[in-house]
């Protein structure tokens, strides 16, 4: 049963250009297929969840991360009562303005873009969706609804100042309340991804060999799961075992969340969404005591996975591939695909096209963006 403080698709404040709804689909529902059916979300199948996709083909990408995450999100979704269509149109879009390599080609995109208004993959995110996805005849963009939009631009909390200019630029047109928290839909996707990174890393660390089981009988939660199924399974084979653990750590995790949400739900009394919006807080959590424990899982992590010598030598070699292509297509804009060339004719100054060639170098898919440096740089 859809709770009263979940948003309504026969209610939603409508798209930016209005268009004849369908028949057979809901607003959020239409909106989550676009999404689905944006090159962008194709192209995260070959971009870094942390090892650059070339690395093997287990390992996750942002394609797999993101729809682990929609799982998540539309479990957690449906025992709250929420909008499981809204919540799965945030989760599918919530990592789209992620640039190649993962958080390393964000970290050196954003230097680059420093003198030009910065870059965060959020309000790429939002870019993407409302102008830099070309396909319709009518409009640049997706054309979302107001809900949905809200969700990518905000699902960790209200955006502060500075705000982003890809953010900005479209809130100018499109009001999207950034002061105040998203819808609980929105706040769920955004737990989601806590729950299904800290999961698959844990994975994906070990396929890798950057740790082992042995080094998580020491971590709180992961080695408790480990130790509950060698109490039940004493003979089991170590990958069986793994995975016997991680999907109880992975339980865990969900059912911390759904429990702590639905206390803070029941302490709110919330009768509309936008009574979420207004509380001041984030309503979908983890508790205090999981938080704590899990901030030493990803100490862990950090140190053992994203810090491990062999990713270290990958992230520097994947820095060097952006600061390489960002000051050669500033200087040689001719390199730039024969469609980008239209609105680099366009760019009234070095910021906007320096905004263009961060649009584009965004997009890359890590295998691009090698091969691109290497034709180009060599």
């Amino acid at each position: 049963m859809t709770a009263s403080y979940a948003c309504s698709p026969a209610q939603t404040r409508g798209r930016l250009y209005p268009e004849d709804e369908s028949e057979f689909r809901s607003p959020f529902q239409r909106d989550r297929d676009r999404i689905i059916h944006a090159s962008a979300f194709r192209r995260l199948k070959h971009k870094t969840q942390v090892f650059v996709e070339h690395e093997g083909d287990y390992f996750r990408t942002r394609l797999t991360h993101s729809i682990e995450v929609a799982q998540v999100a539309r479990t957690i979704a449906g025992t709250l009562g929420l909008n499981g269509e809204l919540t799965e149109a945030v989760a599918l879009a919530h990592d789209l303005g992620h640039t190649p390599f993962g958080h390393t080609g964000e970290d050196a995109l954003s230097d680059l873009m420093k003198p030009y208004g910065g870059f965060d993959h959020n309000a790429q995110a939002i870019r993407i969706v409302t102008s830099l996805e070309r396909h319709y005849a009518e409009w640049d963009g997706l054309n979302l609804t107001w809900e949905t939009l809200e969700g990518i631009a905000k699902h960790n909390g209200p955006v502060g100042e500075p705000v982003p200019y890809a953010l900005a630029d479209y809130n100018a047109r499109h009001d999207l309340e950034l002061q105040t928290h998203a819808s609980a839909e929105a706040q769920v996707a955004a737990l989601a991804d806590d729950v299904a990174y800290n999961h698959h890393d844990i994975h994906d660390g070990l396929r890798a060999e950057l740790f082992s089981t042995d080094d998580l009988l020491e971590l709180p939660i992961v080695g408790d799961c480990f130790r509950e199924v060698d109490a039940k399974y004493p003979s089991l084979d170590k990958y069986r075992r793994r995975h016997e653990a991680l999907r109880r750590f992975f339980g865990v995790l969900v059912e911390d969340v759904i429990n702590i949400s639905r206390a803070n739900l029941a302490d709110l009394g919330p009768q509309t969404c936008a009574d979420i919006r207004g509380a001041g807080r984030m309503m979908v959590q983890f508790s205090p005591e999981l938080w704590s424990d899990l901030k030493v899982v990803r100490k862990f992590l950090f140190t053992q996975m994203y810090r491990a010598p062999s990713v270290v030598k990958m992230r520097a070699d994947v820095t060097q591939v952006v600061e390489d292509l960002f000051p050669l297509f500033m200087t040689q804009p001719e390199h730039l695909p024969k469609q980008w060339r239209k609105d680099v004719a366009a760019a009234a100054d070095e910021t906007a096209l320096a905004r263009i060639v961060s649009d584009y170098i965004s997009g890359m898919t890590d295998r691009f963006a090698i091969e691109t440096h290497a034709r180009l740089v060599g």
